[in-house]
């Protein structure tokens, strides 16, 4: 049986590590995205919201506790923190690609003893040594890719932290003033009731009601009381978890707003789908990720070529040459150089199973990109519906409330003179707070709607603010 010379087995091991790490398919391409969103009137100019997008309310005890979240939130110092680690993590990979440079020095003390005698010398040498991997198959390249596409993808997250801490101290903020809101209009309502309470007593006295108004009354009177203790606790709890998210603790932390009135609604309007994909931070981090996994996977099938390392040093040294043979006495200068041809002949299956789990995480994360494409547009299209349905409620909304005082106060009059019956007082009453109740709550309903719009839209940030090297366009990228 004829054998293989050395080149001949090293070629072939090449050709069998060149089909192992291209046997893989390549994943699908990314989700397209619509021509258009299905709640915008077409041919509607875009008004896409700003960076201070918040500004827009009109609250400048708002912006004040944004700015305040901005500096002082735990989340976005760890988010910034991240940013850090993988930045330090992209050094390391580019580090790898270049040469490695050492000085050393190094002694040895050399004794032994005979019959022909006794003999000791000492060896010495200082100086640098250099090793450099020749990275034809792009191993490290495609290493130094993932970490910096990683480094995208952290401040892409530190933005989509940033964006989720905003909407949070808006949709808080908001809560905590219409929960105030709401304490006044219960003790309104109770201060209300009260009178009532004292006119149904009167006619009681004057014989023209009966003791089953006035426990009526009183009930309902006592409902109404019971109520307001709820809604300071939750006041109380809103109003606290908005200190943690502007990074304080909730002792002592106060808001001054007790109203919404005064407060804008800003007017916003999507543009293209495509256009707004680029604006979302969460769909450029999971493209960033993706494009590192994919990266990571070149570098898993470059494992399968041989590594070629190139060593070199030089510097003094005693003996000058030190060899098997000869031997050249004396300090001198002195070099080396070498080169290390290696490549893999059996591992038991680990760079296979390496390049196997690299090729699954890619494909869980082409599913993670395509599914943040799906949540970004039903983001949109969730908020924009919510502001149309809350738009066409509008005036139904608010004709409940100028209805039912109407109606309360005629029912409260007729029967203060005598021509009506306690019963439709009662059920007016009932009807007037809990319609004053629910429109507190339907402007709180359209604030959160613009804020989510907002978010939804990416808050004003744009993927050229941020890291611009995960550019690829989103819904349209190709496999890679």
């Amino acid at each position: 049986m004829a054998t293989l010379a050395p080149t001949a087995w090293l070629a072939r091991a090449a050709l069998l590590a060149l089909c192992a790490g291209c046997a893989t398919p390549a994943p699908k391409p990314a989700v397209a995205p619509p021509e258009r969103l299905d709640w915008v009137t077409p041919g509607a100019p875009p008004a896409w919201p700003a960076a201070d997008w918040f500004h827009a309310f009109g609250s400048a005890e708002l912006e004040s506790l944004m700015a305040a979240a901005l500096r002082e939130n735990l989340d976005l110092e760890a988010a910034a923190e991240r940013v850090v680690q993988a930045d330090a993590r992209a050094r390391q990979a580019h580090a790898a690609i270049l040469p490695t440079l050492d000085l050393a020095a190094n002694a040895s003390y050399f004794a032994g003893h005979s019959g022909a005698g006794t003999l000791h010398e000492t060896d010495w040498s200082v100086g640098p040594s250099a090793s450099y991997e020749l990275d034809f198959w792009g191993k490290n390249r495609a290493k130094a890719r993932s970490a910096s596409y990683l480094g995208s993808a952290a401040r892409a997250d530190r933005e989509t932290v940033r964006l989720t801490t905003e909407a949070g101290v808006a949709n808080t903020y908001f809560e905590v003033v219409t929960l105030r809101e709401r304490l006044a209009t219960a003790h309104a309502n109770v201060e209300s009731a009260q009178q009532l309470l004292g006119v149904v007593q009167a006619r009681l006295r004057a014989g023209y009601a009966t003791p089953l108004d006035v426990a009526n009354q009183a009930a309902a009177l006592a409902t109404l009381r019971a109520g307001i203790p709820d809604l300071e606790q939750s006041e109380s709890k809103t109003r606290a978890a908005l200190a943690v998210l502007l990074g304080r603790a909730p002792e002592q932390f106060e808001v001054e707003a007790h109203s919404l009135a005064g407060l804008q609604e800003p007017a916003l309007v999507p543009g293209l789908p495509a256009e707004l994909l680029r604006r979302r931070p969460d769909v450029i981090q999971a493209e960033a990720n993706l494009s590192a996994a994919h990266a990571d996977l070149q570098a898993a099938r470059a494992a399968f070529f041989p590594s070629l390392t190139l060593t070199a040093t030089g510097g003094l040294q005693s003996p000058a040459v030190n060899a098997a043979v000869n031997t050249l006495s004396g300090a001198g200068p002195a070099f080396t150089l070498g080169a290390a041809l290696t490549q893999a002949i059996f591992d038991g299956g680990r760079r296979r199973a390496l390049r196997d789990e690299a090729r699954g995480r890619e494909l869980e994360l082409l599913a993670t990109y395509r599914a943040s494409i799906l949540n970004a547009l039903v983001d949109v299209e969730n908020s924009l519906s919510a502001i149309a349905r809350l738009d066409a409620a509008r005036a139904d909304q608010q004709a409940a409330v100028e209805q039912s005082e109407r109606a309360y106060q005629g029912a409260r009059e007729r029967y203060q003179h005598g021509y009506g019956d306690f019963l439709s007082v009662l059920e007016a009453q009932r009807t007037l707070y809990g319609a004053r109740d629910q429109f507190a709550q339907y402007r709180l309903a359209r604030l959160q709607a613009v804020v989510a719009l907002s978010k939804a839209l990416g808050g004003g940030w744009e993927v050229s603010q941020g890291d611009a090297r995960t550019a690829g366009a989103p819904g349209a990228r190709t496999a890679p």
